[in-house]
């Protein structure tokens, strides 16, 4: 928003003044707020930083020590440099206890050769910073209005992110607390260069607050989230950050946050399926009476009541394959699209006997209208529509735990196939699951990442699948015991965890295989 000294410099009332910088150069790109011109001589006092001070001279105190703490004070203060016209007080040259005491500062010092009005300097700078304050305003405007038009619209993440870069002509990173990558934008670089190595890289970007700038990483960063749950962090790369940019990035995660909160399913062009979509979004919701499902599924000539219920869960396949196969098998139920890419079927069956084979036909049928492998997940059959929510999301959370496809075209998973590692795959976008992990591994994390040599994190898993087995784990990782030893001691002072303890050891490994189920 403001130029900075080195700019002002340039200016025509400053060039025709003859400008010589005698002292500072290294302050030089610090931000003009104002230009004030006084010969007073405890200027210091009427200063509130950020000001280019324009003097003659004749009112400097008359000795060396007075210059030398005329200077100290007004860089103490603030003042962002001193230009002096020469001629009046002094001749050819400032004394040398000022240019030394600016120098030792990195305090400009500048002195004018040529008599110039210093009132067409002052307005020059002031053109100069009114013009940036009212483009300051309009970009502010534009990023408060693009920003309510993709909340509006319901724009996707990745069309958020796109935007951010757009505006701030700068690469942007959508990450969750994993620092795994949902979406981002390259603004025209190279994406493979962009996200080279990124858990590492992000992890060791760790500006302060909420929304911060780590200016030795070159990144601006905020956090995402709402109502008290964060679930991710914004990303752009920008060596500084102006209060543009900070209005920019927090609108963006504002517009994230509230997209996820107001997301809502998005189904089938048939009113058919849009309809059997609704009544399985309410079932799951608790957004309508059960009755209410009821009545509207009997409409449909789905009858719900007196029935055996199966809720299953498709993954790899769209809402109309699950429609199609439902009639193709003559198999009664509702079907419809869920949260994020998964497909509810509600089966309704006559007797519980049925359930096998009809849970063998249509996942038969539905992987052939896929063409591929596509995840079928059953909850457990109820007898009642009451119970039909805790089957279809018993079935939601096992589908989202596969992480192998199925063995033959008939095979469904049910909950009993889920073990750990399929439990904490389940759970891997749960934000509380991931602050978990990088409260257990983060410091190693960020340890490995700082020595990409080394990987501790390896270590510590050999011994933990070696069962605390020292001697094994060493022999596994083909290290001396000695070597294996010392590094089982460094992950201890870095953890700070015993790893003789049975609870350390079995909180550890189950971070590790979240870690693990979060990078798959």
């Amino acid at each position: 928003m403001f130029p900075s000294v080195r700019e002002v410099l340039e200016l025509d009332p400053v060039r025709n003044g003859a400008p010589r910088v005698v002292a500072g150069e290294r302050g030089l790109d610090q931000a003009v707020r104002w230009v004030h011109s006084s010969e007073v001589p405890d200027i210091a006092t009427l200063l509130r930083g950020g000001e280019l001070i324009l003097i003659t001279g004749i009112g400097l105190p008359p000795d060396d020590a007075g210059l030398r703490r005329f200077v100290a004070e007004i860089a103490d203060v603030g003042a962002c440099g001193l230009a002096v016209e020469m001629g009046r007080r002094f001749e050819q040259r400032l004394p040398a206890v000022m240019v030394r005491t600016a120098e030792e500062l990195g305090f400009p010092l500048v002195e004018l050769h040529r008599g110039t009005p210093f009132v067409l300097i002052t307005q020059a700078v002031h053109g100069m910073i009114v013009d940036a304050q009212l483009a300051e305003l309009r970009a502010t405007a534009e990023i408060h209005q693009r920003f309510t038009d993709l909340s509006v619209e319901g724009a996707a993440p990745a069309e958020v992110v796109a935007q951010t870069a757009a505006l701030a002509g700068a690469p942007v990173v959508l990450e969750n607390l994993s620092r795994q990558v949902l979406a981002y934008d390259a603004a025209g670089g190279s994406a493979e260069l962009l996200l080279a190595n990124w858990e590492a890289h992000s992890r060791a970007v760790q500006p302060a607050g909420r929304t911060g700038h780590d200016a030795g990483k070159g990144w601006l960063v905020t956090v995402v989230g709402a109502r008290g749950q964060d679930w991710g962090r914004l990303l752009i790369r920008l060596p500084v950050a102006r209060d543009r940019d900070v209005t920019l990035i927090e609108r963006a995660a504002a517009t994230l946050a509230l997209a996820r909160l107001t997301k809502r399913d998005e189904h089938q062009d048939a009113l058919e399926r849009q309809a059997q979509s609704a009544l399985l979004v309410a079932l799951v919701g608790h957004t309508a009476p059960v009755a209410d499902v009821i009545v509207r599924a009997k409409a449909l000539g789905v009858h719900l009541e007196r029935r055996q219920l199966v809720g299953v869960v498709l993954r790899g396949c769209s809402a109309g394959v699950a429609a199609r196969a439902l009639r193709d098998t003559s198999l009664a139920g509702l079907a419809g699209a869920l949260d994020g890419d998964l497909v509810g079927v509600l089966l309704a069956l006559r007797a519980a006997e049925d359930e096998p084979d009809a849970l063998r036909r249509l996942a038969v049928r539905v992987r052939e209208l896929a063409g591929g492998a596509v995840v079928v997940a059953a909850g457990e059959g109820v007898a009642t529509p009451r119970e039909a929510r805790r089957s279809l999301l018993e079935a939601s959370q096992v589908a989202v735990s596969v992480r192998r496809p199925a063995a033959g075209p008939g095979d469904v998973v049910r909950l009993a196939d889920v073990g750990l590692p399929g439990l904490l795959h389940m759970l891997r976008d749960e934000p509380r699951l991931q602050t978990f992990v990088e409260r257990e591994l983060g410091p190693l994390l960020a340890h490995d990442a700082r020595n990409p040599r080394e990987q501790l994190l390896g270590v510590l898993r050999v011994y933990l699948e070696c069962g605390r087995n020292k001697s094994a784990a060493a022999e596994h990782s083909h290290l001396s015991r000695p070597a294996f030893y010392e590094r089982l001691a460094r992950i201890r002072r870095i953890i700070g965890a015993d790893l003789d303890d049975v609870q350390a050891c079995l909180s550890l490994h189950v971070a590790l295989l979240a870690l693990d189920a979060q990078r798959d």
